[in-house]
């Protein structure tokens, strides 16, 4: 794979500050992946061109990504470098109130994301647009690289009826996006009068992968370790709304999977003839130390990926979540609520975006055949995204 020096928006804003830097005071919204190629900070950057940096906002599992897993809350706190306030975005509150707004005049957006509309760094982004637009205050998005490509889009979109944190906007699961665009996105779906602005990233290509960036991978969440499991995670994740485990609890979530009823044999037969392409499945036993079935041993499989252009991880999902439902009828249970904050839907529905895409899987569908459902409306959303494409 080909590399570049790819050169994040908060490095591109260093170099050439634009004059309102040092006027306006600034609100930044980043976590523990919020870096430049050298590891420093992006509030270490802000400051040293100058930004008067009056308040810090946290997303999920928090300013440093301390906390673990969904509905895991964080408190305010305060920057000890900088001695500001840290509002949490999940906790009491999951936007800026137009208190938290009130002391800034511009709101600096930089956060990792992977791609994929259930992780909740999208919704964040979003609801902060949305309430910068409320108080009629300029949105900047320091933008980063899609790890896992710009060009690859999969799955259904979003229904208007499963909205929830892990989908508020009409997206595929895998939508090819960067923050930046991600945002154009949601300022036209929504209708917003914003004062939205990007700082691009310098020689970005959307064919690249994380690796051809040159840029270190940070995991931007506790469970997202490395940038294969960024590529792995819009299937794998769907693992959260039933009773399998995704390999919470171990060294390598969502490459892994199981439970104490798997029978390994049956299950590799029939992800073998899905002949799904770029993975390879390798039985495995495992005891996760916490999530689902901590302290029981598990059998299951690690996900190899042996050609990521090839990999499309939401077949994958779909796929090992019809093979427990044939083979193992009387063990395979989707979780209850709440998830996310949703307490009357089941999670597999909001994860899936779409409750009739579990009813199919519970009948029997062929995968291929619940893809052919929505490939008109991907085949459209594909040619509308090009619109907000900055590279």
């Amino acid at each position: 794979m080909a590399k570049r020096k790819v050169v994040p928006g908060c490095e591109m804003l260093a170099a050439d500050p634009p004059p309102w830097l040092s006027k306006a005071r600034l609100g930044l919204v980043a976590h523990q992946a919020s870096v430049d190629r050298s590891l420093t900070h992006v509030k270490e950057i802000v400051a040293r061109a100058g930004g008067n940096l009056r308040c810090l906002f946290s997303p999920q599992h928090g300013f440093h990504g301390e906390k673990q897993a969904n509905m895991v809350e964080s408190d305010h706190g305060r920057d000890p470098d900088l001695d500001i306030p840290i509002y949490s975005l999940y906790g009491e509150v999951r936007r800026p109130t137009p208190e938290m707004l009130s002391s800034i005049d511009v709101l600096l957006v930089d956060l990792q994301d992977v791609g994929t509309r259930v992780y909740t760094y999208g919704a964040t982004l979003g609801l902060c647009l949305e309430a910068a637009a409320e108080e009629g205050i300029p949105m900047v998005v320091l933008d980063r690289p899609n790890p896992v490509g710009g060009y690859a889009v999969e799955g259904n979109l979003l229904r208007e009826d499963h909205r929830s944190f892990v989908g508020l906007y009409p997206l595929p699961m895998r939508h090819g996006f960067t923050p930046a665009e991600l945002a154009l996105y949601v300022a036209r779906q929504r209708k917003l009068d914003c004062d939205l602005r990007a700082v691009p990233l310098h020689d970005w290509s959307r064919s690249l992968f994380f690796p051809g960036t040159s840029l270190p991978w940070v995991p931007p969440s506790p469970n997202m370790p490395s940038w294969e499991t960024a590529l792995l995670y819009p299937g794998m994740v769907l693992l959260e709304g039933c009773n399998l485990s995704e390999g919470r609890g171990t060294t390598l979530p969502f490459h892994l999977f199981g439970a104490p009823f798997i029978d390994p044999k049956p299950m590799l037969r029939l992800l073998e003839e899905a002949s799904l392409q770029g993975v390879a499945f390798r039985p495995v036993r495992f005891e996760p130390v916490f999530d689902k079935w901590a302290g029981a041993p598990c059998n299951g499989f690690q996900i190899h990926v042996t050609k990521s252009t090839m990999v499309r991880p939401y077949r994958l999902g779909l796929t090992i979540l019809r093979a427990c439902l044939e083979l193992y009828p009387r063990h395979f249970r989707w979780l209850p609520p709440p998830y996310e904050y949703e307490r009357r839907k089941l999670p597999i529905d909001i994860l899936l975006g779409d409750g009739n895409i579990r009813k199919k899987l519970e009948a029997g569908t062929e995968i291929l055949d619940i893809e052919e459902d929505w490939r008109e409306e991907l085949e459209s959303f594909d040619e509308e995204c090009l619109a907000y494409w900055l590279y």
